[in-house]
């Protein structure tokens, strides 16, 4: 196994991850801010627009832990090539779809894509850089995501205001190509030929169980809670990912490693990534309506007034380490939950009159307790893999954190979509016109404009500020949970590795705790 005492390219090579890692950043923002444009193109509703965002983090989350067990076993860097062209065929197919369903198959083979990339480049940092240098090496990864973040929305709406929505997608073929050529020139192959073999029906019961749950939090709101359908998925859902949890504890080498989740470091600095993902993508799903529908801005404003919440997460991504060095992980990772419950409650505040400037105030904040939160408590779950398990515990940590954005995506959305939908006025309306300005916002919109009703593009308004609102509040009270279970579980240390340099003993160090 290379290490990066051996490998003098270790920063060239860290150059070729984050090529791969800025790929997705990029596509995540982008479709976060097409939504209202394909919602008005497509006639999409709320809950396909939950699809159009969850059927890429569904399958991303489903086929993460397969992922990295493919890569201990035939090389990091072969499945991460493998993943950047996945994932650029599967950009080409959304850019060419001329329906709502297209654009959600093509979603989830994009998905299949970027579950290879992810944990694979996550896994290649603990063979490339000691304990010292991995921290960093983590910063400027997770920068690397960041800096997809604005670029995808302020390239994508100037692509919207050009070109066709299909635009958005036809983007990432270059940026995809670069990657591919990146790993290729760049990058040391690691592997691990001794990990656990793929196992098929983990995999299966893995992609139904979380389908089966999205399905059912997505459906919710337009069948109600007691509807069969709702309760038969939910119930599914249970079952199926019981049956995942069974399975792996009686299997002989696991695909889904419980030891890992036994160790204390290894399971709480993951579950702290996971919230803090599900209030991330929840808040990123909501606000470039906000921004878009009711603010009034074009996709390309919208990128650009993302900007303050990456620029803060930029700013923590950076300065993490020597906090972490200074004060602990526990101590950072918990200030920043806490920032972060802060950023959302304030959020919660706005109003349909509050304007710009005070939705760039929380949106810095919220950047700064995200940075903070999630790099220290990424780095130090990856501290405690042993290195021929870094594949496999890297997948499940990602796995973990997607599941969080899935669910996110899907109980937020759903819960905002219920809100709207309740709160929204149709009197006077046809009853199709009135069911349709019930799917979004958009929708609200250019049945308002149709009719040249300004009563009913104000109560649009209104139902989706106040919606925002309630999502932000349960945001901001997730992340005080989390901070509280933060600084109360996670282990006082900065990384769980013997002073020697061994590989930590996980289930000795689980006894320990």
């Amino acid at each position: 196994m290379v290490t990066a005492t051996l490998n003098p390219r270790r920063w060239w090579a860290l150059g070729a991850l984050v090529a791969s890692m800025l790929t997705l950043g990029f596509d995540m923002t982008i479709l976060n801010v097409a939504l209202p444009t394909m919602a008005g193109d497509l006639g999409a509703t709320t809950g396909q627009q939950q699809w159009m965002a969850d059927a890429y983090v569904v399958v991303f989350a489903a086929l993460m832990l397969p992922a990295g067990l493919l890569g201990d076993r035939f090389g990091r860097r072969r499945m991460l090539i493998t993943g950047l062209a996945v994932f650029l065929v599967g950009s080409l197919i959304g850019a060419l779809a001329g329906d709502v369903d297209w654009v959600i198959a093509a979603r989830a083979f994009m998905g299949i894509g970027g579950a290879l990339v992810t944990p694979l480049a996550l896994s290649v940092l603990p063979s490339l850089f000691g304990p010292d240098e991995r921290t960093k090496a983590v910063g400027i990864i997770s920068a690397a995501s960041a800096l997809g973040l604005p670029l995808g929305p302020i390239i994508g709406g100037w692509l919207l205001g050009h070109f066709w929505w299909g635009a958005v997608f036809l983007v990432n073929v270059p940026m995809a190509a670069i990657g591919i050529a990146a790993c290729v020139f760049l990058l040391p192959e690691t592997r691990d030929p001794a990990s656990p073999k793929v196992d098929a029906l983990s995999t299966a019961l893995t992609a139904t169980g979380l389908g089966a749950l999205i399905y059912a939090i997505i459906e919710a709101p337009d069948r109600g809670w007691s509807d069969p359908l709702v309760l038969v998925m939910s119930a599914a859902s249970v079952v199926l990912i019981a049956a995942l949890v069974l399975r792996e504890r009686q299997a002989e080498r696991p695909m889904l490693d419980m030891t890992l989740l036994a160790h204390r470091g290894f399971l709480f600095n993951t579950l702290a990534a996971t919230l803090v993902m599900f209030v991330l993508s929840g808040l990123l799903f909501v606000l470039p309506q906000y921004l878009q529908a009711v603010l009034g801005h074009d996709a390309l404003g919208t990128g650009l007034r993302l900007l303050p919440m990456m620029g803060g997460l930029v700013i923590a991504a950076r300065g993490a380490g020597p906090v972490v060095a200074r004060f602990g992980p526990r101590a950072v990772v918990s200030a920043g939950l806490v920032v972060l419950a802060f950023a959302a409650l304030l959020g919660s505040r706005t109003t349909v009159d509050s304007g710009y400037g005070f939705t760039a105030l929380w949106l810095s904040i919220t950047g700064l307790g995200f940075g903070f939160s999630v790099v220290p408590a990424m780095d130090a779950a990856l501290g405690t893999l042993p290195r021929d398990r870094a594949g496999s515990g890297s997948g499940l940590l990602m796995t973990l954190r997607q599941v969080g954005a899935a669910i996110g995506i899907a109980l937020l959305g759903s819960l905002l979509s219920g809100i709207f939908r309740d709160r929204l006025d149709v009197t006077g309306l046809p009853a199709k016109a009135a069911d349709t300005a019930g799917d979004s916002v958009v929708a609200a919109h250019i049945i308002a404009e149709k009719a040249h009703s300004a009563r009913l593009a104000a109560s649009a308004n209104s139902a989706y500020v106040h919606g925002m609102s309630v999502v932000l509040l349960v945001c901001g009270i997730a992340a005080l949970v989390s901070a509280l279970l933060a600084a109360a579980l996670l282990p006082r240390g900065t990384a769980e590795r013997r002073a020697d340099g061994a590989e930590p003993d996980l289930v000795g160090a689980a006894e320990d705790a």
